[in-house]
């Protein structure tokens, strides 16, 4: 088994990935952690679930623990965010991106990318969880949304949030719902893309 893992490193990853996933940071042990939010993305049914816990000090995570069920890719990118976010602004880590998860991992393989998708995902739900659950606004949404549809204005959060409320599955109930892509079309591609990604990740 280890000699598979290691020619498989030596050709596909880098080390600084190989680094991450033989020793995986900040991985989540104790079931009892105490945490101020918690996000949940992914499912089983697919292969990949993340789940992210995080505790905050003024503003700031202050401990961050994290488990999932995925690849190598998956594993080595969510320790490498959760070493990245530790004494970070909510607001920052808010914005972290899968880009900037890769490059500290010294970049994935194009096929691989969207597992790092899954860490950024379940660290901002925690950071939802956190807020909601001190009864505050989440003044940080506004700033992360994409526009994917310029005719319609709809945005990414838009089609994942109807996504994760299974309200949409397919191209023409997303265009349904937002009329994305009624007026131009240019965005359909790029949308039917973005939807089998969201499905995926949320196992619909």
């Amino acid at each position: 088994m280890s000699s598979d893992k290691g020619f498989m490193f030596n050709w596909v990853y880098t080390e600084k990935v190989k680094e991450h996933f033989v020793n995986p940071r900040n991985i989540l042990e104790d079931p009892d952690y105490p945490d101020d939010g918690k996000g949940m993305v992914g499912s089983m049914a697919c292969g990949d679930q993340m789940m992210v816990v995080i505790q905050v000090e003024n503003d700031k995570i202050a401990d961050i623990k994290w488990k999932t069920y995925g690849c190598a890719s998956a594993i080595a990118s969510t320790s490498m965010m959760s070493e990245m976010v530790k004494g970070m602004a909510l607001e920052e880590a808010y914005m972290l991106t899968p880009q900037d998860i890769t490059e500290k991992l010294g970049g994935l393989p194009e096929h691989k990318f969207h597992c790092s998708v899954l860490g950024d995902k379940a660290l901002r739900a925690a950071i939802d969880d956190y807020l909601e659950r001190k009864g505050m606004d989440n003044p940080y949404k506004k700033h992360v949304a994409r526009i994917v549809c310029e005719c319609k204005g709809v945005t990414d959060q838009q089609i994942e949030q109807l996504v994760k409320d299974s309200k949409v599955s397919t191209l023409e109930q997303l265009q349904s719902e937002t009329g994305l892509g009624t007026v131009c079309g240019k965005c359909k591609e790029q949308a039917e893309h973005m939807l089998h990604e969201f499905l995926h990740m949320y196992g619909r």
